[in-house]
């Protein structure tokens, strides 16, 4: 897989999850568990992409 395939895939999970943790926050009964597990993995997705991106910079 390209580091720029892998971004975008990457992307496409972070985007997913915030829209999963917009859906999740608008329901009245939802779990501040849930939400701040989704929170977790979309800020873990997000350093990851930083991640990614800063490194492919350094090597052009």
């Amino acid at each position: 897989m390209s580091l720029q395939s892998h971004l975008a895939e990457l992307e496409k999970r972070h985007e997913a999850l915030d829209r999963q943790l917009s859906q999740i926050v608008a329901r009245p009964s939802s779990q501040d568990k849930e939400i701040a597990e989704l929170k977790r993995r979309k800020l873990q997705l997000k350093d990851q992409i930083e991640r990614l991106r800063a490194s492919s910079s350094r090597l052009h």
